[in-house]
């Protein structure tokens, strides 16, 4: 192609968001579509895990299996690892979406037997949700350079904004005609067909890989590192585990925030002698928050992050989230105020659903293929799941031996935040500087 070729249709429209080169449009559009089937996969299953743990346990048991899936990861991530080591990248997503339709099989025929399943499906399904995806990305950053991704990874994200959102209202209009395990099925069948469309963007990417290069690919030698010993040896990847920890353990936190002060609200508007009237005000305070971050977080995937990234860079789009979220927590440190909760909440959330998830993934581009998959798996996996726990410890201690009102926990929310802030700020630094250099990220001996 010239470089005065239009390209094709779809390359046409989607600049109408991003900066799509010709013959880009198809390649941005089945990545996207593939998110939008893990995604929608996710959101299906959701429900079903609510099922089960609280049919069969409680509300206090959820909150205690975010540790114990951290410590399942601390075993599962370096067996995936070895995996990475061993094998390609279309055999290794074979291999690993493949165990987790299995897994849907067995789950829902053990389901039929009438085998409690509440606390095996929870902890499955944190452990799938966060290596699934985190996955697909390290595809994602496999599949483009620096530049497409830069370019192409606003399109692909959007896939994911809607595979959520498609999810639920799913679940939601068929689960009680389906049933709780028909919609394991459901959930089974999407990623058959995910994994069907990975291998084919797969092969097309491959061959376009050869055309370029004329031969195969060079690859890399194994290293035979663990990950979280990557993880640790490789400061830029030891600085994003840890932006990651602190940014997860605000978040959690500030969802704990919000509950609090939207309950208080609730018993203040009907009267607490009402249980059921304020189970009703609260779940209508939910579906209005969650339909503003949708639509908030879908305006801007599309039209704002490929914009950020494009004209300010990915170092500036790393520190956005971050300042979004000190100026909310401030915000309800000094007026904790249903209204500006939710405006600040929902400011945060829709941020962090778009642009902070599609920059963060970026931050792999400079990376080896082993760092994508292994390091990633770690962080995204592992140190997530450490902010649950540390926002555990933190809203256990507040309320506990502190009694920190919703003011007291925004304060220390906002504290986190300008550690995550400085954090962004040097990952944003390091980022800038190795793709000058056009190195990946150096891991000591």
């Amino acid at each position: 192609m010239t470089s005065r070729d239009p390209g094709s249709p779809v390359d046409r429209f989607l600049r109408m968001f991003t900066d799509v080169k010709p013959g880009e449009g198809i390649s941005a559009l089945l990545l996207s579509l593939n998110i939008f089937l893990i995604l929608m996969a996710y959101y299906v299953l959701k429900p079903v895990r609510e099922a089960l743990i609280l049919g069969g346990g409680s509300a206090e048991l959820k909150t205690y299996m975010s540790a114990a899936q951290v410590a399942v990861l601390a075993f599962v991530v370096p067996w995936y690892g070895r995996l990475v080591d061993r094998m390609d990248r279309r055999r290794l997503i074979n291999t690993v979406t493949g165990f987790f339709v299995g897994c849907l099989i067995v789950f829902y025929m053990l389901g039929k037997a009438q085998v409690p399943l509440g606390i095996v499906f929870f902890l499955w399904i944190g452990i799938f949700n966060l290596m699934i995806v985190a996955q697909f990305w390290s595809f994602a950053n496999d599949v483009y350079t620096k530049d497409q991704g830069e370019r192409l990874f606003a399109i692909v994200g959007f896939g994911a904004s809607l595979g959520a959102v498609f999810g639920s209202r799913f679940a939601t209009r068929f689960i009680e005609r389906m049933g709780v395990y028909e919609l394991m099925l459901v959930g089974a069948g999407l990623l058959v067909v995910e994994v069907l469309l990975t291998n084919y963007i797969d092969h097309r990417e491959s061959a376009a890989e050869r055309r370029a290069t004329k031969g195969p690919a060079p690859k890399e030698a194994p290293s035979g590192v663990n990950p979280f010993q990557m993880v640790f040896k490789t400061h830029y990847l030891l600085l994003m585990a840890f932006m990651l920890l602190f940014l997860n353990t605000v978040n959690t936190t500030g969802e704990y925030i919000l509950g609090s002060i939207v309950k208080d609200a609730a018993v203040q508007h009907v009267g607490a002698g009402d249980p059921q009237a304020v189970e009703n005000a609260i779940g209508s305070f939910y579906a209005t928050y969650f339909s503003y971050v949708n639509i908030l977080g879908l305006l801007l995937q599309l039209f704002v992050v490929s914009r950020v990234v494009k004209y300010l860079g990915v170092p500036v789009g790393l520190v956005i989230g971050p300042i979004l979220s000190l100026t909310a927590y401030s915000v309800i440190s000094f007026f904790p105020l249903l209204r500006a909760v939710l405006a600040a909440k929902v400011a945060e959330n829709s941020t962090d659903y778009s642009l902070n998830n599609t920059v963060r993934n970026m931050l792999f581009l400079p990376c080896t293929r082993e760092q994508k998959y292994s390091a990633k798996q770690a962080i995204d996996s592992f140190f997530v799941r450490m902010g649950d726990v540390l926002s555990a410890a933190i809203v256990f201690v507040g309320t506990s031996f502190l009694g920190l009102s919703a003011r007291g926990f925004a304060m220390v929310n906002a504290a986190l935040v300008i550690l995550w802030l400085v954090l962004a700020y040097r990952i944003g630094r390091q980022y800038k500087a190795l793709t000058i250099s056009g190195q990946a990220p150096v891991t000591t001996a």
